[in-house]
């Protein structure tokens, strides 16, 4: 497979993508990363990009990101907002995870897993679930598992019928 080659292939699997937790404001329309090769104090920016942009990408498709290379004195993340405001992040000496925690904490929108479970409208032919009996916790279907007598409308309708006979009976 062409896609599982070159460094770390992880990052261009679908789960790797979708884990990613940085989904910035709306208001945000441009990321740049400037950083420098030769420095130590930029390998936490390295890092960052390396394994943070495609996860950033995959899950903001209309924000800008673009990286600048050994054209800064220091390391640092410009975000410019679509008001026209712009804000600067030092990073100089940070690591990989307390960059990608500032900006989740500062930028982005409160992180929300998705539900692993499917919505009711995803069943069908073309969906993972035909019924919604499939779903674990959910009432099995009646075509496999008699329901129980109170679940039946059948049995509730008797039960209320024979109450108001006994009410006319007595």
């Amino acid at each position: 497979m062409p896609f599982m080659k070159g460094a770390a292939p992880v990052r261009r699997t679908k789960a790797y993508l979708d884990a990613g937790k940085l989904i910035f404001h709306e208001q945000i329309k441009v990321l740049t990363v400037n950083y420098n090769l030769d420095q130590k104090s930029s390998s936490g920016a390295y890092e960052f990009i390396f394994w943070h942009f495609p996860q950033i990408k995959y899950k903001n498709v209309t924000l800008q990101m673009l990286k600048f290379k050994n054209m800064t004195p220091t390391p640092c993340i410009q975000i410019f907002c679509d008001n026209g405001k712009k804000h600067v992040v030092d990073i100089y000496g940070r690591s990989r995870q307390e960059i990608h925690d500032h900006l989740l904490d500062a930028f982005c929108r409160p992180y929300k897993p998705e539900k692993t479970v499917a919505s009711l409208g995803s069943f069908g032919y073309h969906s993972n679930h035909w019924c919604v009996c499939e779903i674990p916790g959910q009432v099995p279907c009646p075509a496999f598992q008699t329901l129980p007598d109170d679940m039946r409308g059948k049995y509730k309708v008797k039960k209320y019928q024979e109450e108001k006979e006994a009410q006319e009976n007595s």
